[in-house]
């Protein structure tokens, strides 16, 4: 049975430019996110017909007559993951040779079944993540993609948005149903959504939550070390705090594989340069939530707390205040969103012990990169770009440009050629 998935007024995001131009030669694409981020809304611009799979009785309609979905019209399948079967028809339609742009699929689960094949060749798949500070109405002056050029442009501009702004955007969430809701409406949704994971995306997954308030603990230590590269054991023992046994290696490994299959972790993987000798770097990734919002959730803060530095009582290691870490997860989600757009990479650059990190690698695919460091404050010092300069040394003209993100006002770049830019001024 098709639906209409439309949004009543669209509002373009950073992925619709990507993926308009990869429809034209591609047969298929899936979307893969976090429930609620708007893969539905996007996918559906761009179809004729579309089947809401979450649905049984267009699952069962489906099941009796797959044709339907091939008929050779642009086809949603919507949050495929309830029919699987769908994925390996799609991938047998493109082998026999379906037209481009046929075929969108939308999903907040990853493929896990040992015996489906990945869709590797056939199945091209794009993430999707919650809204950017570009894509929330903020109106960037400084473009990721010109500072992956190495011209050293200019940088300009001038920002509205203080501390009490970027807390907001923080707590308001980047999920787009979301984010506009009444302040008491918006966080019963967050917890909401917290709390259906452990009740019922990941039982979906086939993991049975034997202990469901463990769960939760977990995630809420995990919230807790956003922005970090705490061990897992010692995010295991804050699940523990107030009592309590900390859950095993094996229960963490599953809590952790759920959740990355439901695309609720997005974390910073570790650098790894193939073009200079930096050595001894650390491989363990920074942690992050899809969304900050979740994590505000998780800890049960709100604007008044982070901005007085109150600490939810979980005892995570951790530089900082809290806001400081989820400033950097705000920013973070911005990055890869438009680091997407200009087919780059995030990462972040720590060495073994510490003595040498950055918080955000942008690698382009010949390897040369963009350094950002995020700070809170809205005052650069030249002890805040000392990580920068010792990379710009090290790499050389394999550093392309390098730039400190904080809460301040204007844009500019330092005597040094370090550039100083308002989260809410950089685009992609």
């Amino acid at each position: 049975m098709s639906v209409s998935l439309r949004a009543p007024s669209y509002r373009r995001r950073v992925i619709d430019d990507e993926l308009d131009v990869l429809l034209e030669s591609v047969a298929a694409i899936s979307l893969a996110g976090a429930k609620g981020v708007g893969k539905s809304a996007t996918a559906a611009e761009r179809v004729d017909h579309a089947f809401a799979l979450e649905d049984a009785t267009t699952r069962a309609l489906v099941e009796a007559d797959p044709g339907r979905i091939t008929a050779g019209r642009r086809v949603l399948l919507d949050e495929w993951q309830h029919l699987p079967s769908t994925w390996d028809l799609v991938r047998r339609s493109v082998d026999r040779g379906a037209a481009a742009g046929q075929f969108l699929l939308t999903g907040s689960a990853s493929v896990s079944d040992p015996g489906r094949h990945s869709g590797a060749g056939r199945i091209l798949q794009l993430r999707m993540r919650p809204l950017s500070l570009a894509e929330r109405g903020h109106r960037p002056t400084v473009r990721l993609a010109d500072l992956l050029t190495g011209r050293g442009d200019p940088v300009t501009g001038h920002s509205d948005v203080d501390l009490h702004r970027y807390v907001t955007e923080i707590v308001a969430s980047g999920l787009p149903g979301i984010r506009g809701l009444p302040d008491r409406a918006r966080r019963a949704q967050l917890d909401s959504y917290v709390q259906r994971i452990v009740e019922r995306d990941v039982p979906e997954l086939g993991m049975r939550v034997r202990n469901p308030s463990l769960m939760m603990r977990w995630m809420r230590a995990f919230a807790a070390a956003s922005s970090t590269t705490t061990a897992l054991v010692k995010i295991a023992a804050a699940a523990a705090s107030g009592g309590g046994q900390p859950p095993v290696r094996a229960t963490v490994e599953a809590y952790r594989g759920a959740l990355e299959r439901l695309f609720v972790l997005d974390e910073v993987p570790g650098w790894q340069p193939g073009r200079s000798h930096l050595r001894e770097l650390a491989t363990s990734p920074k942690h992050q939530l899809a969304d900050p919002a979740l994590a505000v959730a998780l800890l049960g803060v709100d604007e008044h707390a982070l901005l007085a530095g109150d600490e939810p009582g979980v005892d995570v290691p951790r530089d900082g205040p809290l806001l400081g870490a989820l400033f950097e997860s705000l920013v973070t989600l911005s990055v890869k969103v438009y680091a997407q757009a200009s087919e780059s990479a995030v990462s972040h650059f720590r060495t073994h012990r510490g003595e040498r990190e950055v918080d955000l690698i942008v690698e382009r695919r010949d390897g040369r990169c963009v350094a950002l460091e995020v700070k809170l404050s809205p005052v650069v010092t030249d002890d805040d770009v000392k990580q920068l300069r010792w990379l710009q040394g090290r790499l050389g003209p394999d550093l392309l440009d390098a730039a400190v993100i904080t809460t301040g006002r204007d844009a500019y770049r330092r005597p040094d050629g370090i550039a100083v830019i308002p989260a809410a001024l950089l685009g992609p």
